[in-house]
């Protein structure tokens, strides 16, 4: 089998990280000295900071920051002091930090060391380090920092900061600083040119009830703001501002369902703007105001522009006013009061009126200035879009802020027709979401469908199509979000250095500088994040329940109990490896996520088998209703464990998110343990002691069941089926208690072909199953073969119960050689990755997505702009190939292929929509198409159901007689993502995750 192709990649892309504290990023710190480098800090010896007084704020900020954080992992303190070019002293080598034209002190020092700042001059938020010989006259050396604008300087010394040992993280998460004795910086320093998205940033939204009450807890005295009672103030946001800063982001949208920002505390703009954080409001609040608060608080009349417009405009005027000292994003045009829609009848024309209105107010606030440099957006959020799809349209100068659908596909990016706006474009983006199919607020957004994988592959796209002028994510409560936001911003701050096929570096190194780990031990780290996320992106927390996953076939839910059992044991074994100061780091950010997505999970799995047993009449019934309880009650002691990590003095009440038993989309009021089933455990079922439950049926025998058969009684006996090629080589048969009496089973096959194991054993009301695998000796076997087994239950006082099964084993042969995928079982599962043959055209090819789908990995063409951005026609560009043999058929001469796709919309314009094409033999290729077209600013038809499932099963049939065939996979337009092919010879069962990959010879 061959590998799919993959592009070359610039160097700079294959960035390799080289350092623990580096992230991505150049490294410049090393704590052992190295030829000509510069001291920090050497036994004990620190270098003085100096800055300029008249730099900004900010930049002030940072430096002492840059100075604490020094501290904290030396233990030595750096002399922070303002000084001037003509007075700067220092009988050690110094930092000098300052900002281009702003910094007098740099200003000189450029001037007189023939500095070539080039590289940096007006560029946005840059800055470079290095080694300065003779930088002031009677100085022979310093480290010079330089940023190009205020946010370039403040990166740059938050930049030396992690790379030192201080985690951003170090106060949201508990962090602990990695301690050095010696810190050195290398001569060339550490530089970075303009950010890839300009403006990188956070939505603090839903967030109620977790981050509300745990912000009134910690930063007040137990009351809120004067008009709102809003916990959100000045302590809070200070905080946050840091953390936004040390991650290199740049803009927040705040909280705003019951606070204000500009109203809850008078505080909050002016430090945002002395911090160096651009505020701007959501989507649904125009002009700086915050909706709904500030107009239940303030406005006069309806929300309605049509009725009301002075009074709103008004309204806008203040907010506007308010803003106009402080660095701002204004975001204009209207939606409906509560994040609605407009009310029916409102028509493009009063819309685009309201836009004029709103771009004379800040013409006439910013004193006629002009209005086309006052950054503004325009988020084309849910009907908006719609409005900008029957023709709606604002200036040139406004940024289009594309939205995704609210689980994490982009609905739509600029076609090249929009890529040269001067406003540009960007990206809302949502990892936490109210609202239909369902709520997600839990530990969804770090640990589930918004992994890493599926980030990058959404937001690359914007990259390719310029969408880089904002990138804003919902991450409702912040926590516990980290590693995701921290990689959206992160992307945001330098795409060019990520790429499919280094992500897991991303997850190593941010395990390594997080917790201190060695490279082996981050690597099991990245691997249980890996998995605790694609299982949870199999299917959301909130839409979990008994039977998501498969009771009966392919063992499906039996693989996901084992994988959480594995999983939950690695990341304990990691924990308890541990420093006692990192365990609660570890527990935040990793621990409790597995251990608390793995309970849910198997409470849910326990469930459902509870519900199933007590159909079939099983004592273990009882047993599992245990389990479930206890599962439910361990639910809340992880929870109860995550607020009272150091004494609860940071987190206590973080992870109040309700987050079982949904009843329809909103989060449930409580979480409800869901429902069991307990058999009477004194009395015996009626067929008599012993109950027998084939693999693959609901039903169990003896007795009557209305899975056994469609008359529901006098059914006959089971019968199970084994094909030579299926991927497990067994089947089972579960013996089980009916009831209190205790019985010893014996089970015997006549064909010396089949194999019981274990053939016998004491079924008792403390050991209540046993399973007996069946397993066949295929050398034994020609053709279709049956078997009878007997299994007889001897239980003291009761006549001997017998009851027979059937065993069907098909020994399949290929008669030539093959080497391609077999049916077995009844079909044929491949994982999309596993092509025998990839077929690049024009510098495109198929290529792997490691770890995004429900399975194994996903595949799209590459580079994500296709064919120059145009499609292919059918037949003509690049194609995955697979070889397959089958010995059945769906229907006649037919089989029946699902292709599994990973939910995407057609964000290339509705002129392409997505398509590919699936080809067997020389068959006419049949063009498919995942997602409908939609309405003006509606989902497509299934778009609930695929989101929900996190698939969209595209099906065909073609002719496929029993023998070799191939399958190919057409690309016609980029940007598709197949995960799985599934061909149905007749016996595919319903499961979630779809069959297992089949055998390949």
């Amino acid at each position: 089998m061959l590998r799919l192709l993959s592009p070359i990649w610039p160097l700079a892309v294959v960035f390799l990280i080289g350092y623990v504290h580096a992230i991505g990023q150049q490294s410049c710190v090393s704590f052992e000295s190295l030829p000509a480098s510069f001291s920090l800090v050497n036994d004990g010896d620190v270098a003085p900071v100096f800055i300029s007084s008249d730099d900004w704020p900010g930049v002030q900020k940072a430096a002492a920051d840059f100075a604490s954080d020094v501290h904290k992992v030396t233990g030595v303190t750096p002399k922070l002091s303002n000084t001037t070019f003509a007075t700067l002293k220092s009988s050690t080598p110094p930092v000098i930090i300052g900002t281009l034209g702003k910094s007098s002190l740099i200003s000189q020092i450029v001037e007189h060391a023939k500095l070539d700042v080039t590289s940096i001059s007006g560029q946005w938020e840059s800055f470079m380090s290095l080694k300065v010989v003779d930088p002031v006259p009677g100085l022979a050396e310093a480290y010079v920092i330089i940023g190009s604008d205020k946010r370039g300087t403040i990166f740059a010394l938050y930049d030396h900061s992690e790379q030192i040992g201080v985690s951003p993280w170090y106060w949201w998460a508990d962090v602990p600083v990695t301690r050095h004795r010696n810190l050195f910086l290398s001569v060339s320093g550490c530089q970075h040119g303009p950010p890839t998205v300009q403006y990188r940033g956070i939505f603090l939204n839903d967030e109620q009830p977790a981050l509300q009450n745990w912000a009134m807890e910690k930063f007040t005295n137990g009351t809120g703001s004067a008009l709102l009672n809003s916990p959100f103030n000045h302590l809070f946001y200070t905080k946050l501002f840091e953390l936004l800063l040390r991650l290199k982001a740049n803009y927040l949208w705040p909280a705003q369902w019951s606070s204000a920002f500009n109203v809850d505390d008078p505080l909050n703009p002016l430090l945002a703007d002395w911090y160096g954080i651009v505020m701007g409001t959501s989507h649904e609040e125009p002009m700086m105001r915050s909706i709904p608060s500030e107009w239940g608080l303030f406005g006069v009349g309806p929300w309605d522009y049509n009725s009301n417009a002075q009074n709103i405009y008004n309204f806008w005027v203040n907010g506007t006013e308010r803003a106009k000292p402080y660095e701002s994003m204004f975001t204009i045009g209207m939606r409906g009061n509560g994040d609605l829609p407009l009310s029916v009848g409102t028509d493009i024309d009063l819309l685009e009126q309201v836009v004029s209105d709103q771009r004379q107010i800040l013409s006439d606030v910013f004193n006629g200035t002009n209005v086309t440099t006052i950054p503004q957006m325009w988020a084309l959020y849910k009907e908006v879009e719609g409005y900008y799809q029957d023709g709606m349209r604002v200036p040139d100068d406004v940024c289009l802020l594309w939205s995704d659908d609210n689980w994490g596909n982009v609905r739509r990016y600029p076609i090249e027709s929009e890529r040269n706006r001067t406003g540009g474009a960007g990206v809302y983006y949502h990892y936490d979401y109210v609202g239909t199919p369902r709520d997600y607020k839990w530990i969804t957004p770090e640990f589930t469908l918004m992994q890493l994988m599926q980030t990058y592959e959404q937001m690359s796209l914007a990259v390719d199509r310029n969408a880089t002028r904002i990138w804003v994510v919902n991450v409702g409560d912040l926590k516990p979000y980290e590693l995701n936001t921290e990689f959206f911003i992160t992307l945001g701050w330098n795409a060019t250095r990520w790429s499919p096929f280094n992500l897991n570096t991303f997850v190593s190194a941010w395990a390594q500088r997080e917790f201190d780990l060695d490279s082996s031990d981050s690597a099991v780290v990245s691997d249980i994040i890996a998995n605790v996320t694609q299982w949870n992106a199999r299917c959301k927390p909130e839409l979990l329940n008994g039977t998501t996953y498969s009771l009966t076939d392919y063992r499906e839910a039996e693989a996901i109990l084992s994988g959480w059992a594995a999983l939950s044991a690695a990341s304990t074994l990691i924990y308890n490896k541990l420093p006692a100061d990192t365990q609660s780091a570890f527990f935040e950010l990793v621990q409790h996520p597995a251990l608390a997505s793995s309970n849910l999970g198997n409470m849910w799995v326990s469930q459902g088998l509870n519900n199933l047993r007590a159909s079939q009449a099983r004592l273990s019934t009882n047993a599992l209703a245990d389990k479930v309880e206890s599962l439910f009650a361990e639910d809340w002691e992880l929870e109860n464990n995550y607020h009272t990590i150091l004494d609860g003095k940071i987190r206590d009440i973080m992870m109040d998110q309700t987050h079982v038993m949904y009843y329809y989309w909103q989060q449930p009021m409580t979480n409800t343990m869901p429902s069991i089933s307990r058999v009477q455990p004194k009395k015996q079922a009626l067929p008599g002691p012993m109950r027998v439950s084939p693999e693959g049926t609901l039903g169990s025998w003896p007795g009557d069941n209305p899975n056994q058969c469609a008359q529901g009684y006098n059914c006959p006996e089971p019968t199970v089926y084994l094909d030579k090629y299926t991927p497990l080589q067994q089947r089972y048969f579960d013996i089980g208690a009916g009831g209190p009496y205790p019985f010893t089973f014996a089970a015997a096959s006549n064909a010396s072909w089949l194999k019981l194991t274990p053939s016998k054993g004491s079924i008792s009301p403390t050991n209540t199953e046993i399973r007996v695998e069946a397993s066949v000796d295929w050398s034994k076997i020609t053709g279709t073969q049956q078997a009878t087994i007997n299994f007889t239950a001897t239980a003291p006082g009761q006549p001997l119960q017998l009851t027979q099964a059937y065993f069907v084993a098909n020994h399949t042969i290929i008669n030539m050689r093959w080497p391609g995928f077999v049916e077995g079982d009844g079909g044929i599962s491949i994982e999309a990755a596993h092509a025998t043959r990839n077929t690049s055209v024009s510098g495109v090819a198929w290529t792997e997505l490691p770890g995004y789908g429900k399975t194994l990995s996903g595949v799209t063409p590459w580079p994500r702009t296709g064919n120059s951005g145009n499609n292919f026609t059918i037949g003509s560009g690049p194609s995955l190939e697979y070889d397959f043999f089958n010995f059945n058929t769906a229907d006649g001469s037919n089989v029946n292929i699902t292709v599994l796709v990973s939910p995407s919309f057609n964000a290339n314009g509705d002129d392409q929509p997505l398509a590919f094409a699936v080809q067997v033999d020389s068959q006419t290729p049949q063009r498919l198409q995942p997602m409908a077209v939609a309405a003006p600013g509606a989902t497509p038809a299934g778009w609930e159901d695929f989101v929900a499932s996190s698939i969209v099963p595209v099906n065909l049939t073609a002719a496929a007689a029993p023998g070799a065939h191939k399958l190919k996979i057409w690309m016609i337009e980029p940007a598709v993502v197949i995960q799985k092919i599934v061909i149905n010879t007749g016996n595919v069962r319903p499961s979630y995750l779809g069959p297992p990959e089949s055998i390949l010879l």
